[in-house]
């Protein structure tokens, strides 16, 4: 009898590993989510002080943006696995000191700007580590689902994240930073338990390599700027994160000016969230009928027609629709952009180029935000949506003009040329 081939993956439904791994990080979001509408509450309920709450959330990005790279370089050199459990556990420690001195009647700002730095290093740490390690517990063929789900269960906690938050917090403050903390332990635990390498044994040349923190970070920049499709996408997407940074306090006001209630701005990002997953839902479908570039256009022209319909939205019903429609078609680039990404990018390499994707995108992003009330108080919200939506259209015709990406495609399954690209020279 012929023997059968032994199959490498399971299906995602059918590995343990990528279960725990998937639940795990579920639980932690859900804990962040709840926290980080709680810990602006409790920021305004200590100080009365909006701007307070604003520098507490601004010292969480800058974080997150000065120790991007060096969090990607050390998830490609360490062992990404204790990485993640021993951020978890850092941070079930640092949160879980809110509750204690909310309950001792000692809490303080101090405390809370030191906390809200210090869990915002540690969690870009774990996210370094988790994105490089997802393709080697689910295994190239399974990596796009892998990506689709995480990105379904981010949008359904987005939505229902702020709400629990909020419904914690007005039970008792201390709550939402209890709850928080349990999560991290549940994430822990979990990560604990998965078999699976999180990544691959490095080469005597990467470990040569290794000897100098530098040299790792500028390996994984150069690898991205000669890597022409992945650098050219890493511009368009950071050129895109700037006007969508911008376009959040610009819907907010458009909604202010036709006398939206602050529920009703909620359940205007609710419905945008409602897109957002809908159009993940549409991924894998997408996925397999339409290319890389094909989705990329298509994307942004959305965009870049839909923008400009908020300036004479009628209704704060209209402004929800208008966010739904484009936060559909988000998600289905992104999965795409990501999975290419992932695929193309050596293992060893992963952490650090995908740190430095994170970082151009996010800071474009809170460059966007900072940059959109001076362009508001000079134009006004409506004049601002035009002009943000041109943006989005000068940025769609050059796209449209570069035939790398009009004619880009995801790596074939298997295609082991594309699944193992080497560093460029």
């Amino acid at each position: 009898m012929q023997k059968r081939p032994r199959i490498r993956w399971s299906p995602l439904w059918n590995n343990r590993d990528y279960l725990l791994f998937q639940s795990g990080d579920i639980i932690s979001n859900i804990g962040n989510s709840v926290q980080y509408l709680a810990l602006s509450l409790l920021v305004l309920a200590l100080t009365h002080s909006p701007a307070q709450a604003g520098i507490v959330l601004g010292l969480s990005a800058v974080a997150s943006i000065v120790f991007g790279l060096f969090a990607g370089a050390l998830a490609d050199r360490w062992d990404r696995k204790k990485i993640m459990i021993w951020c978890d556990i850092g941070q079930l420690v640092l949160v879980g000191t809110i509750p204690v001195a909310i309950w001792l009647g000692k809490l303080a700002m101090p405390q809370i700007y030191v906390i809200a730095v210090a869990t915002s290093i540690l969690s870009t740490f774990f996210d370094a580590a988790g994105a490089s390690a997802l393709p080697n517990v689910t295994g190239p063929a399974d990596l796009m689902d892998g990506l689709r789900q995480g990105q379904a269960a981010g949008e359904v906690i987005r939505i229902s994240g702020g709400v629990i938050g909020g419904s914690l917090f007005a039970i008792a403050r201390a709550i939402p930073f209890a709850a928080n903390a349990v999560s991290f332990a549940a994430s822990a635990v979990t990560l604990r338990l998965i078999r699976k390498d999180f990544q691959e044994s490095p080469d005597e040349e990467a470990a040569e390599s290794a000897q100098d923190l530098w040299h790792d970070i500028t390996a994984g920049l150069r690898w991205l700027w000669n890597h022409k499709l992945v650098r050219l996408v890493t511009l368009v997407n950071s050129a895109d994160s700037l006007r969508y940074g911008a376009g959040y306090l610009v819907i907010v006001l458009l909604a202010e000016r036709l006398h939206t209630p602050a529920a009703g701005i909620g359940a205007i990002f609710a419905a945008a969230g409602v897109g957002a997953l809908l159009g993940n839902v549409a991924a894998g479908w997408a996925g397999k009928r339409f290319t890389f570039g094909t989705v990329t256009l298509s994307m942004l022209w959305v965009e870049a027609i839909v923008f400009p319909l908020y300036a004479i939205a009628p209704s704060a019903v209209i402004i929800g629709l208008i966010a739904m429609v484009e936060e559909f078609v988000s998600p289905i680039y992104e999965l795409m952009l990501g999975n290419y990404r992932m695929l193309v990018t050596p293992d060893a390499l992963r952490g650090r180029v995908g740190s430095a994707v994170q970082i151009a995108t996010f800071g474009a992003q809170s460059v966007g935000a900072i940059a959109s009330g001076f362009l508001i108080d000079w134009l006004g919200a409506r004049t601002s949506a035009v002009v943000l939506g041109g943006w989005l259209i000068a940025l769609a015709v050059i796209v449209t003009l570069s035939s790398q990406i009009r004619g880009a495609s995801l790596p074939s399954e298997g295609d082991d040329a594309s699944l193992a690209v080497a560093e460029p020279s």
